[in-house]
């Protein structure tokens, strides 16, 4: 069984994601969010969807963007 990275649960369905070089071990996709996904620099949620970048500054939504003033970015359709 593998060992989760985050929660420390050894679980035998966990699985591995590989990102720039590196290798982590899961037991859920909750985990794996909370170890990965950015955080929103406005209102701190995990993005797990498309998101804003600027500057390598990270935004779930345009709207957070621009509190942040970065009024050029917006929300794709």
């Amino acid at each position: 069984m593998a060992v989760c990275e985050v929660c420390g649960n050894d679980y035998d369905a966990a699985f591995e994601v590989r990102a720039a070089g590196a290798v982590h071990t899961f037991d859920s996709f909750e985990c794996a969010a909370q170890k990965m996904a950015p955080i929103c620099e406005n209102c701190g949620c995990r993005i797990l969807g498309h998101g804003l970048q600027a500057e390598g500054r990270f935004f779930c939504c345009a709207s957070c963007a621009r509190m942040q003033g970065r009024m050029e970015l917006a929300d794709s359709v």
